[in-house]
């Protein structure tokens, strides 16, 4: 009799995950099978289990750029909203900039982790069509990111740490969000987060993209998900920038050095947090709890710091980025394959030393 042929892959399952999802399917098919039948299929069944493990370790262990940027963007993965939901209790949600009105794009609020009150910022995607329209995608207009500075500070005068969850593919490219300030309202929010002074804790849970990112981003530390990615560009932006077109897309995110591995090597990121094997979607209760520990242990460590402390080491910290920054041209350049014809002869811009912090006093 021939074998039954095995029904599509789910919704959501990635190119590279085609054949996970075949083997999940066929456990499936037993395990049913077993529910209706006296026949004993245990050995089968455990088989297929070992398998099913076996081959998720062995495709997640060997993922390009390109796989971990198609991993961050994998429609079941955990949202800032689902971290909010079950890692703070008492959250209170709070709108509204101040000056033009409200963005769904960024959430902020009040909220309770292990026991100790925070000031939670986050860039929102929407679960479904209708929210995700309503949030542009998690691409914030500038009353988003003035509204989280003007949150955050108001948790300094509280004196309560500030968690920021990242997961924006860039701010909201649209005509009416420049002729409001799109570019100021980043750059005067980047600019702010280095003179508030509480903790702030960040972790890129998915798209860490361009400005859009960083003008929430500014930390004393910083974490990425394992499948996670940060960078000044998609690469599919850049990919239509170099060659006018997005399918050099997998060169392009290679070339990018966005990965959470990469950018923990160059001293951008504090530490990459890992995933339950087969990426957050695949277990997000397991990842948004691994999530949370790392955000308690590092809250931990910062709330006992003096003001002047804390302040100097964040001042310091993306200080030390300009030579990640020498870092990653020099990679650049020895990979021309990947860039633009000529572009490793243009010289880079001179950098304008940052001025010192704000005194805290």
């Amino acid at each position: 009799m021939a074998r039954k042929k095995l029904p599509p892959s789910g919704p959501g399952t990635l190119s590279f995950e085609k054949p996970i999802e075949d083997v999940r399917i066929r456990l499936a098919e037993l395990e049913e099978l077993a529910q209706k039948t006296s026949q004993d299929l245990t050995e089968e069944i455990a088989f297929y289990r070992d398998r099913l493990r076996r081959l998720t370790q062995e495709v997640y262990s060997g993922l390009t750029p390109w796989n971990r940027v198609q991993v961050a963007r994998h429609p079941n993965r955990p949202l800032t909203s689902d971290y909010v939901a079950k890692l703070f209790t008492d959250f209170v949600e709070l709108a509204g900039d101040g000056v033009y009105g409200d963005d769904r794009a960024i959430v902020t609020g009040f909220g309770t982790l292990h026991g100790r009150r925070v000031m939670v910022v986050g860039h929102r995607k929407g679960k479904d069509v209708k929210e995700r329209l309503s949030c542009n995608f998690g691409s914030a207009h500038p009353e988003g990111y003035r509204k989280a500075i003007r949150k955050m500070e108001l948790a300094a005068r509280l004196n309560l740490p500030i968690v920021c969850f990242i997961n924006t593919p860039g701010a909201y490219p649209g005509l009416g969000a420049e002729e409001r300030g799109q570019a100021r309202a980043i750059a005067e929010s980047i600019h702010e987060m280095f003179g508030i002074q509480v903790p702030i804790v960040v972790v890129v849970i998915g798209e860490g993209g361009s400005g859009g990112a960083l003008g929430i981003a500014v930390g004393d530390r910083i974490g990425m998900l394992e499948n996670s990615w940060y960078s000044v560009i998609s690469p599919e932006g850049c990919a239509s920038i170099l060659w006018r077109s997005a399918e050099g897309k997998e060169k392009a995110a290679e070339a990018l050095k966005l990965t959470a591995p990469d950018l923990f090597q160059l001293g951008i990121v504090d530490r990459v947090i890992p995933e339950p094997v087969g990426g957050a979607h695949a277990d997000p209760d397991e990842a948004i709890r691994v999530v949370g520990f790392q955000i308690k242990s590092w809250l931990d460590e910062l709330c006992r710091l003096p003001v002047r402390d804390l302040l100097d080491q964040r001042w310091l910290k993306f200080r030390r980025m300009a030579s990640a920054e020498d870092a990653v041209i020099r990679s650049a350049l020895e990979a021309p394959a990947a860039l633009e014809p000529g572009l490793a002869a243009r010289p880079s811009p001179p950098r304008t030393p940052p001025r010192p912090p704000r005194d805290p006093a």
